[in-house]
C-alpha cells in the first residue's frame, strides 16, 4: 500500500474588531483528496482585571479646633484583586492638606499606605473638604470626605486676691506683673484699686506670670511689694 506524499500550507488569518472578539482561519494545502482544508477560529480578549481602591476612613471628622492651630488624622488607602497605582490626588478645601505621601504610590494587593490630614482652620464655624486619588482601579476616583469645625481661642485671665493692708489710711492698691520671677515689673492697674480683688484679662497663652501689689495711703505715699504670686497660662 503506497503513502500519499502531503505537501501542507498553513495560511493563518486573525481579525479583531473592536468589541473584543477575535475571528481567523487556518487554511491547510496538501496533495491530500481534499487539498484545501479550512479551520475556522474565534476567541473573545478579556482586559486585565483591574484591583479596587478604597479609602477608609470614609469621612474624617475633625471635631473642634482652635483658630490659629491644627489638628491631624491619618487616612489609608488600600487595594485589593490587583495591584493599583496611585497617581495624584485632589484636595477641595483650603483649610485641608493631605501629606506623606509621594506619587505615583503602587499598592499590591492586600496591602496598604498611610497619609495624614492637617485642618487648619482660618475662621470660626463648620468647615469642609474632600480628596480625591486618581489611580488605575476600576473605581478611580477614590473620594474621601472631610469636616471640622474652627473655634474662638480661649479668654484666659487671671483672677487676684490678697490680704487688706493692716496700715493706716489705706486708700487703694496697685497691681504690678512681670514675666521673670523677681521683677522687673510693670503697674497694669490704670487707677487705685479700692478692694483686694483685680481681675488681668491682658494676658497671653503659654506664658507664665509673676505678681505683686502694693499698698497707697491717703498721702499718696506706696508702700513696698507684697509676697510674689504666680499665674501660669495655658498654650493654646
Amino acid at each position: 500500500m503506497g503513502s500519499v506524499g502531503a505537501q501542507t500550507r498553513t495560511a493563518l488569518h486573525i481579525h479583531r474588531d473592536s468589541t473584543g472578539i477575535f475571528s481567523g482561519t487556518v487554511t491547510i494545502v496538501s496533495n491530500a483528496s481534499n487539498p484545501n482544508l479550512s479551520i475556522r477560529l474565534s476567541g473573545t480578549g478579556t482586559p486585565v482585571p483591574k484591583g479596587q481602591l478604597s479609602v477608609s476612613p470614609t469621612t474624617l471628622a475633625f471635631g473642634n479646633v482652635i483658630v490659629g492651630t491644627n489638628g491631624q488624622e491619618n487616612g489609608t488607602l488600600s487595594a485589593t484583586g490587583q495591584t493599583v497605582i496611585v497617581s495624584s490626588d485632589n484636595v477641595i478645601g483650603s483649610a485641608f492638606a493631605v501629606t506623606g505621601l509621594s506619587f505615583p504610590v503602587a499598592i499590591p494587593a492586600g496591602q496598604h499606605v498611610q497619609f495624614t490630614v492637617t485642618f487648619t482652620p482660618s475662621g470660626t464655624g463648620a468647615a469642609s473638604g474632600s480628596v480625591s486619588f486618581a489611580s488605575n482601579a476600576s473605581n478611580s476616583p477614590t473620594v474621601e470626605d472631610f469636616t471640622g469645625t474652627g473655634t474662638p481661642p480661649p479668654q484666659h485671665s487671671v483672677n487676684l486676691s490678697w490680704t487688706a493692708s493692716t496700715s493706716t489710711n489705706i486708700i487703694g492698691y496697685n497691681i504690678y506683673r512681670g514675666v521673670k520671677s523677681g521683677g522687673p515689673y510693670s503697674k497694669i492697674n490704670s487707677a487705685l484699686e479700692a478692694s483686694t480683688l483685680y481681675t488681668d484679662t491682658t494676658v497671653a497663652d503659654g506664658t507664665t506670670y509673676y505678681y505683686v501689689t502694693t499698698s497707697v495711703d491717703s498721702s499718696n505715699v506706696e508702700r513696698t511689694y507684697s509676697n510674689q504670686a504666680t499665674a501660669v497660662i495655658p498654650p493654646p
